[in-house]
Parts: C-alpha cells; sequence; structure tokens
C-alpha cells in the first residue's frame, strides 16, 4: 500500500540546527522529483520561506512551497495542516514527494499522527522524520543538563519534578526520529563529536540512525526513500506531554517571539557585532531576518543562533519590493521584550 501513496518527509530539528540550509541542498539535488514543500515558522515573518522560495530549484516552484505561519504546526493539525494537505492532494500535478518543515518549537508527534487522519491516510505516507541538531550547541552544553545537579536538587527540593521545556522538547524531537543528522561538526573536534554522539543517543531510549553533516550538505539519496511508515508506529514515540497529560496538549508559553523593523544598515559588520552582544545579554534563542544595505541591490540574510551569527547576500530586492531591515526574534518567555527591541533600535 505504501508504495501507491506519496511519500513524506518531516524534517524537525531545534531553533538555528540548520533545517532550511539542508532542505535547500535537498532541494536543488533532487535528481528531478517534484518536491512539494510545506514550512511552518515560529514568528510572524516568513523568513524560511523566502530563503527557499529564492534556491531556484525547477522541481520546486514558487507554487509548490506553502507556508503555515498561524503558530506550532503540532497546535494547528485540524485548523491549518490537513486542510493544507487537501488542498495539495486536489492539484492535477501532484508531487513526487512532500517534504515538511517544522516551527523550532513543534513536536513532530502531532503532526505525524495526523498522517492517520483518513483523508490522509490513504493517499499520503511518512517516509521518514528527520531530526536536525546542533552538534557545536551541544557539545557547548547550550541545551543539556548536568544530570547528577539535577539529582542532588531534587534531594533538597521535591517540588523539583520535571525538565526544563527547552530539555524536554529536544528530547520529544529525537524520540520521534528515523534518522539523525548531527549537523555543523565543522565547528567541533573529534573529542567533541563523540561526546555530542553519546550525548544525543542519551536523550531517547529508541535508537534511529545517526549521521554526520556540514552545512545541512546530506545527499537526497540518504533523506528521501527512507520507507518506514512513521504513522504506523507513533505510539512507541510518546513526547513528554503525550506521557504526562492524558489529553497530549501542549503550549508553548514558555517562548515568546516579535518582529523588529528597521531602516537601512550602513555598516553590516558592525551591526552584526552589536547584535551578538544584545543576545548574549538577554539570552536570545533565535533570531534571523533581512538587512538592508544601502548602496547594494541584494538584501543581507541573516541568521543567527546564540552569538553564532552567519549573514550573507541572497538574491536581488525584487522590483516594487519595499526595502528595509526586518528581524525575528525568539527567546524565553522571561526574555525583556521591550529592552531586547530598544538594544536593536539603537543600533541603528
Amino acid at each position: 500500500m505504501n508504495q501507491q501513496k506519496i511519500p513524506a518527509t518531516v524534517i524537525t530539528g531545534f531553533l538555528g540546527a540548520g533545517k532550511t540550509t539542508m532542505i535547500r541542498n535537498l532541494l536543488t539535488n533532487a535528481g528531478g522529483k517534484k518536491i512539494a514543500l510545506i514550512i511552518n515558522e515560529f514568528g510572524d515573518l516568513g523568513v524560511d520561506g523566502e530563503v527557499l522560495k529564492g534556491c531556484g530549484a525547477e522541481n520546486c516552484t514558487e507554487d509548490d512551497i506553502i507556508e503555515l505561519t498561524n503558530g506550532c504546526i503540532c497546535c494547528t493539525v485540524a485548523d491549518d495542516f490537513i486542510p493544507t494537505m487537501s488542498k495539495l492532494l486536489e492539484r492535477e500535478n501532484r508531487p513526487d514527494h512532500i517534504v515538511i518543515e517544522t516551527s523550532g518549537l513543534a513536536l513532530p508527534q502531532p503532526l505525524v499522527a495526523a498522517f492517520n487522519w483518513p483523508d490522509i491516510r490513504t493517499q499520503v505516507t511518512v517516509d521518514g522524520v528527520i531530526t536536525v541538531v546542533d552538534s557545536a550547541a551541544v557539545a557547548a552544553g547550550r541545551f543539556a543538563d548536568d544530570h547528577d545537579a539535577v539529582d542532588a536538587r531534587r534531594v533538597e527540593d521535591e517540588t523539583l519534578d520535571h525538565e526544563s521545556p527547552i530539555e524536554e522538547l529536544f528530547e520529544d524531537q529525537l524520540t520521534c526520529a528515523d534518522l539523525i543528522v548531527l549537523n555543523k561538526t565543522d565547528l567541533i573536534d573529534g573529542a567533541g563529536l563523540a561526546r555530542v554522539r553519546d550525548e544525543v543517543a542519551s536523550r531517547t531510549a529508541r535508537k534511529p540512525a545517526m549521521i554526520e553533516a556540514k552545512n545541512g550538505d546530506v545527499p537526497a539519496s540518504v533523506l528521501l526513500g527512507l520507507g518506514i511508515g512513521t504513522e504506523e508506529d507513533i505510539g512507541n514515540r510518546k513526547s513528554h506531554h503525550e506521557l504526562e497529560h492524558e489529553d497530549g496538549t501542549h503550549d508553548h508559553d514558555e517562548f515568546d517571539s516579535f518582529v523588529v523593523e528597521l531602516g537601512p544598515i550602513a555598516d553590516p559588520s558592525a551591526f552584526v557585532e552589536s547584535l551578538k552582544g544584545i543576545i548574549a545579554e538577554h539570552d536570545v534563542l533565535r533570531l534571523k531576518g533581512f538587512v538592508d544595505v544601502p548602496g547594494k541591490p541584494m538584501r543581507l540574510q541573516l541568521q543567527a543562533v546564540g552569538s553564532r551569527i552567519d549573514h550573507y547576500f541572497d538574491r536581488a530586492w525584487a522590483a516594487g519590493e519595499a526595502r528595509g531591515t526586518r528581524l525575528v526574534v525568539i527567546g524565553l518567555h522571561e526574555m525583556d521584550e521591550g529592552a531586547v527591541h530598544k538594544a536593536i533600535e539603537a543600533l541603528v
């Protein structure tokens, strides 16, 4: 039966792990397969969609790229994902493969379970769930706990009975994976990579395949065609929330996002260096967007994970397109939005 269905690959992973870069590489090396792409972003600015629409892949045109920006896809399955899939399947020229990029804050489990809906399961199967991991971040302990310290605290404080939201999310994404991509391995040495492998393996009782990558460069033949049928095994991949709450619901109250709009940035290098200080001071998890550099015909794309910021000119400003600098800032709920907004505005 699965061979008669359209395969769908779910790509998940924490904020800034490199999902979009990996998908961009995939689209340009898909061997002629017609791919439909569904992108779910956390925040109001569709940065990832803009990046992918600009990749120029003939097998995935702008019409084949669908953005869901109404919130976490795992919370809006009935309202957004199911109708989107239905419209996609009604097309005369249906895709050979569907790729779904979840938000870095999404649980993949509810999304995979949605493929068991009657209108979907007869036509589409989950080829596999791929979880992308920022190896450098894990090596630095950004999303890891000192288990001994936590156990010691539990002895002293009986109210400490759960892990941090970020750690739970990281583990849930690993638990749902059929393939784990340890990305950004070029940023750490061999000993660091060995520690990352051990750390990631310890975060899930399941033993999915694990591969290494640099700059999200993974062959399409590796990412597509896993043939797992993950929706049939979703009961064995329960998230923390499913295990702890009977209704399986969760929320994202612990995360906030907002958009900062600025004018042109005359010195982008100085701007980026100053942003690093703001990110560190306010513990910003993720920052991404576009910068208007005066005198340059192309817009500058900016992607930050912690204090590590990548920036490059990605495409020319379109005729009639309003130039400007627009950044999405994502952090924990405790982040002082006003202070961050004011600090970034002061850089102009």
